[in-house]
């Protein structure tokens, strides 16, 4: 596909999403309301939902752009068409929490059901460590999907957070994909979720008019981890790290930090690395600014060790990204001079 192809693709997306968006506006303001707690960083009710918009647009581009013409012989049309079901069964849970919240123990049922259904539509010789045994392998990345699809929710706590994080990742999907590190309808899926995610940024900007709501922020998880294991699984895995590493590194540590302190992890909480540096003086804009400028960083290094795939390559950028990762969490957890 050329440039003109893909830019294509990334446009459609974006007027559809930014399109829906007002379209629903209305409809969410009158029924799915965020009222600020005591834990939120938003001060007056928003409406949530937006992420209809962006899974709408996503899905839609996706899907027409690989069965009506686009053809991958790594990632055959049955295969996508279940990621896409699977996309859309996800966002469906995301809709009814939204909504009405669901109790802790079916909402993880129904979501790892989503992703079981996501690692099914993987080609079956698909493997990341060959020496495991195929069963062990897909549980293992059954359980590493399901915490990047949950830890993009709890990410999503300030406007243009997710904005500022996957449109860098979606963009570095892109570029290992043009380096032959990602199929073609991989980058397809990258390609029109940024598209959509451009769409809704405009109603995300501080101050928000709405929020992408877990309707929104669990699909793209999924559908971005859905991707990493296939840039991993294509002899990659170091930049399938890189390019998540903040999400990965704050919502990891905060949780291990939150064990360790014996709090109630699995409740709603203000203590992310970018979420007490809100409490410690840093702005909204000032804060996705660091992460957008960051995370571009992270696609260089992750497109770098694609650029050169050998071992010594990898360590250097990975050792590079964790170090410009822990220097963000740190500036973050010391607060605004």
């Amino acid at each position: 596909m050329n440039s003109a192809g893909l830019g294509l693709i990334v446009a459609i997306a974006a007027v559809i999403s930014a399109s829906l968006v007002l379209m629903l506006l209305p409809l969410l303001r009158r029924h799915a309301m965020a009222y600020p707690t005591a834990r939120s960083s938003h001060f007056q009710p928003t409406p949530q939902g937006g992420g209809i918009a962006v899974v709408a647009a996503t899905v839609l581009v996706a899907a027409c752009a690989v069965f009506l013409g686009l053809r991958d012989s790594a990632v055959d049309q049955p295969s996508l068409g279940l990621l896409l079901f699977a996309t859309l069964c996800i966002a469906l849970v995301g809709a009814i929490d939204d909504l009405r919240t669901i109790e802790i123990a079916p909402r993880l049922l129904l979501q790892a059901l989503a992703v079981a259904i996501a690692i099914a539509s993987l080609p079956v010789d698909l493997r990341i460590a060959a020496s495991l045994p195929w069963w062990i392998e897909r549980g293992l990345l059954l359980i590493a999907c399901l915490w990047f699809v949950n830890l993009t929710n709890f990410m999503d706590g300030i406007d243009w957070m997710t904005v500022a994080e996957f449109l860098p990742i979606t963009l570095g999907l892109t570029l290992i994909g043009w380096l032959g590190g990602l199929p073609v309808a991989g980058v397809v899926v990258a390609l029109a979720l940024g598209g959509g995610l451009l769409g809704f940024a405009p109603f995300n900007r501080p101050v928000a008019r709405v929020f992408l709501g877990d309707v929104g922020s669990l699909p793209i998880g999924l559908l971005c981890a859905w991707l990493l294991v296939l840039v991993a699984a294509n002899g990659h895995p170091a930049a399938a790290i890189i390019l998540p590493l903040y999400y990965l590194a704050d919502a990891t540590l905060t949780l291990l930090r939150r064990v360790i302190n014996r709090e109630p992890f699995w409740l709603a909480h203000r203590s992310h690395f970018y979420q007490r540096a809100t409490d410690r003086g840093w702005s909204v804009p000032q804060i996705v600014a660091r992460v957008f400028a960051v995370n571009l960083a992270l696609v260089a290094l992750a497109v770098t060790s694609v650029l050169w795939p050998a071992p010594e390559v990898a360590a250097i950028a990975l050792a590079a990204s964790a170090a410009l990762v822990a220097w963000l969490l740190r500036t973050f957890s010391r607060g605004k001079p």
